[in-house]
């Protein structure tokens, strides 16, 4: 038989060894390991499906179906694109890897699908058979972030410049004002990060810290009562150690790894005994000194004056009124967004991993 016609063959009659669809955090996991080789381009050459299908649980009406599909031009990896119905597809966001010429696996969140975190049903469509023979259960849970593992130098004042991000951090909260900061964020859909002080934790606003995590702000230390700590020792660590404290309790579990030292003033003790304690110590590279309230128009230019890839740039949304601060926000976003920024956590700036229960 021609070499082509044997490709075809081999193609259409790819079988599926083993899949497996689970939750890990918030994304979803899906592998597969073939009888034998496979190209995602051979398959998309021949018109070979390679597709996760998705089902409601109890109704089995489909959802939609994940199908493996070759590289865009210029890119290598496969990646997935996402059908419903016999409308047109389109590509998610998805970490497409293989780790062998028989194995392939993908992650994505269920969002990126419009699925919700609760059980369905799946079954892999490859080329004419199916795996399982009846469609398999999954059980989602919504996730809940528990923490963060610090990585990477324990002291950063800004973020790698070969991606075009920016970074948005808020000091001296919780605070009468700071829902309102959550309003612009979200309505503008930008994530921010929130160095809180311990004290005043869980006492603006009922849920502020739970809404933050789940706009998918982070939150970071700001010692207890914004106090020098500069010297390190015990002192030091009470002041951190409680604020940590009084967070996990507000979230229902969150435990911090970001800290940052009151007005700035660290040093290599600090620093050392923060990582000790499992934080990483973040400064600034943009500082429109709106705590002085120098005006809404001197707060905004400084920031978009100042923005660089991996810029951190601290505002504060306690302390005293914010006003200005909270009138420029909209604007800056505005104008970074214009000028092609991504706006980024910390955790997601310096590629810290997250942890879910």
């Amino acid at each position: 038989m021609h070499a082509h016609a044997l490709a075809i063959a081999a193609a259409s009659m790819l079988g599926v060894h083993s899949a497996s669809l689970t939750q890990h955090g918030q994304q979803l996991s899906w592998r597969i390991k073939a009888d034998q080789p496979f190209s995602p381009a051979a398959l998309a050459r021949e018109q070979v499906p390679l597709c996760l299908l998705l089902e409601r649980p109890r109704s089995a009406v489909p959802i939609g179906r994940l199908c493996v599909a070759p590289p865009r031009r210029g890119r290598r990896g496969p990646r997935l694109v996402y059908i419903r119905g016999s409308g047109p597809g389109r590509g998610i966001a998805a970490t497409v890897s293989r780790d062998s010429t028989r194995e392939l696996g993908a992650s994505f969140l269920p969002a990126s699908v419009g699925l919700r975190y609760r059980s369905l049903r799946w079954q892999v469509l490859a080329g004419a058979s199916r795996f399982p023979a009846a469609p398999a259960l999954v059980r989602l849970h919504t996730p809940q972030l528990v923490g963060c593992t610090p990585r990477g130098p324990p002291f950063v004042s800004s973020g790698p410049s070969n991606r075009h991000v920016i970074a948005l951090t808020f000091d001296d909260g919780p605070w009468p004002d700071t829902p309102q900061f959550l309003d612009v964020l979200e309505r503008e859909h930008v994530q921010a990060t929130f160095f809180q002080i311990g004290e005043q934790v869980g006492g603006y606003g009922r849920g502020v810290e739970r809404r933050m995590l789940a706009d998918g702000d982070m939150i970071g230390d700001h010692t207890w009562n914004h106090a020098n700590v500069s010297g390190a020792g015990p002192f030091a660590a009470g002041e951190i150690s409680q604020t940590a404290a009084a967070i996990r309790r507000a979230t229902g579990g969150f435990t911090p790894c970001l800290f940052r030292a009151p007005g700035g003033g660290v040093s290599g003790a600090l620093i050392s005994q923060a990582r000790s304690l499992g934080f990483t110590t973040i400064q600034w590279d943009v500082d429109p000194r709106d705590w002085s309230r120098p005006g809404t128009g001197a707060i905004y230019q400084t920031v978009v004056s100042g923005a660089h890839n991996g810029a951190i740039v601290i505002q504060h949304d306690g302390g005293g009124d914010r006003s200005q601060t909270l009138d420029a926000l909209p604007h800056e976003i505005a104008t970074l967004r214009h000028e092609g920024y991504h706006f980024v956590t910390i955790t997601d700036l310096l590629g810290q991993q997250l942890i879910y229960r």
